[in-house]
């Protein structure tokens, strides 16, 4: 037994199929929906960005201020060092020459009697000038 199958041409190039306005109220919902999701998932990573830079600037920070602590310290060693009254008085005594003073070569400052250190001057004027115009 033999079947044949026919094909028949349908032409439904004529047929237009219209879109019911509750569809398109879906469509763009479903859109909103979406383009909010992405808005709160853009925000969320953004700040979660934001954080772990601002975490690398910390710890930058952090390393930072220990090498200024261990710095300062060294600065505070060296300073102590410099600063010993044996080395200023080797040095004194070695590269400068300087000895002890013999007495009565140092004097003391004297003051004036009335105590007054510093006078202010007062402005000069010409005699012959007026100051009245």
């Amino acid at each position: 037994m033999m079947e044949f199958v026919t094909v028949k041409r349908i032409d439904n190039s004529r047929l237009v199929r219209t879109v019911s306005q509750g569809h398109w109220r879906d469509l763009f919902k479903f859109a909103a929906l979406g383009a909010a999701l992405v808005a709160l998932l853009l925000a969320y990573a953004g700040q979660h960005f934001r954080c772990l830079r601002v975490q690398y600037q910390l710890e930058e920070l952090k390393a930072q201020r220990a090498e200024a602590v261990e710095r300062n310290a060294q600065l505070k060693l060296q300073a102590a060092a410099l600063s010993a009254p044996g080395r200023i008085d080797q040095l004194a005594r070695g590269e400068l020459g300087l000895t002890v003073p013999v007495p009565g070569q140092v004097a003391p400052p004297t003051s004036p009697a009335d105590g007054m250190f510093a006078q202010e001057r007062s402005p000069r004027t010409d005699p012959g000038s007026s100051t009245a115009q």
